[in-house]
């Protein structure tokens, strides 16, 4: 049986990475559920199993085969070393660690395409859940029609920021409504009924450095192989989702479906009615991407195109979840079995 510990149990990430553990293989493990001082005491639950949040303490990675941390950056950098000693296996939801020597960044979901972690790795950041779309949807493509260019607009939701920006785009929409005066701590503008491609000087939450972990991580998913991407992000007006508009130049003209057979397969689901488009709301608790491809009409080529788009949606709270997960069935087998004698 293994110890898991969750350090930032409490965060939007947090919460949702003990559903995933709960249905996974990790479900009879020992968990500790671990954050701020302030978060001490707070009755929460994974699975079946209600337990405490505790503050991290001197001991408080003893045992534990895997240590989340799912909270601040600032929680990361103080802890992670720490768990490290213990000899717990660390992975990093919080984006903190990917440029510290010799910690990887992962997505078991691209199978050989990506490298497995050794017992020299100090640490495994899973993937942003929107770098982990991007590699999986254009390295399809990559590998099966000749692609020439890629831009990608992707829209972040309020979740992306975690609970304060939630809150916030929620007061900020009820203050509009009722002619208030809009609480600004966290975007230092107006979010609500707004999108934005940058936010107020004060603002507590960066679009360009969810940008630049985006463009990180994609590279380490994808390395010198990768398609290049052009990408820019957008702060989109709603609380949870990540949507994505992808466009795309081959090298000549091909029919639709020869993209569609390339995108086909495992954590993509086709969605090929006009009446059914991809959204935020629709992708909501799934774990599979939803795309759908149109080609950009071009006069006398009836039947094939060489521009195309894709318009996609992803659970971003959900696939950096399962993402994590993953990675730590991926690490378990760097773990001791049995006793040593």
């Amino acid at each position: 049986m293994y110890k898991i510990a969750i350090a930032g149990a409490a965060s939007l990430i947090g919460r949702e990475l003990k559903d995933a553990l709960a249905e996974s293989s990790f479900a009879a493990a020992n968990f500790a559920l671990l954050d701020e001082e302030d978060i001490q005491g707070q009755l929460d639950q994974v699975g079946d199993e209600v337990t405490f949040i505790q503050t991290i303490g001197a001991d408080a990675f003893e045992h534990a085969d895997f240590t989340f941390f799912c909270g601040s950056e600032d929680l990361t950098r103080k802890h992670w070393r720490q768990a490290l000693r213990a000899g717990s296996s660390v992975l990093d939801l919080s984006g903190t660690l990917d440029q510290e020597a010799g910690v990887m960044v992962r997505a078991p979901w691209l199978g050989a395409e990506s490298a497995a972690a050794d017992l020299f790795t100090p640490a495994v950041v899973p993937a942003h859940s929107a770098a982990l779309v991007l590699a999986l949807l254009l390295e399809r493509l990559r590998a099966a029609v000749p692609v020439r260019f890629a831009a990608a607009t992707l829209l972040a939701p309020a979740s992306e920021f975690g609970r304060g920006a939630m809150d916030e785009l929620h007061q900020q929409t009820l203050s509009l409504l009722s002619f208030q005066q809009l609480p600004r701590a966290q975007y230092d503008t107006q979010a609500a009924y707004n999108l934005l491609v940058g936010l107020g000087e004060a603002a507590t939450i960066s679009l360009n450095a969810v940008t630049a972990r985006v463009r990180r991580h994609y590279d380490a998913l994808t390395g010198s192989r990768g398609l290049p991407l052009a990408l820019q992000v957008v702060n989109a007006p709603v609380f949870h989702g990540h949507a994505f508009s992808i466009a795309l130049e081959l090298e000549h003209p091909l029919p639709a479906a020869a993209l569609e057979e390339a995108l086909r397969g495992e954590h993509v689901e086709l969605v090929t009615e006009d009446t059914d488009s991809p959204s935020n709301l629709a992708a909501t608790g799934q774990n599979d991407v939803l795309v759908r491809l149109r080609a950009e009409p071009q006069a006398g080529k009836s039947g094939a195109a060489s521009r195309f788009w894709l318009w996609a949606a992803s659970d971003n709270l959900r696939l950096s979840a399962q993402n994590a997960v993953d990675c730590a069935l991926d690490l378990r087998r760097l773990r001791p079995h049995g006793t040593v004698q």
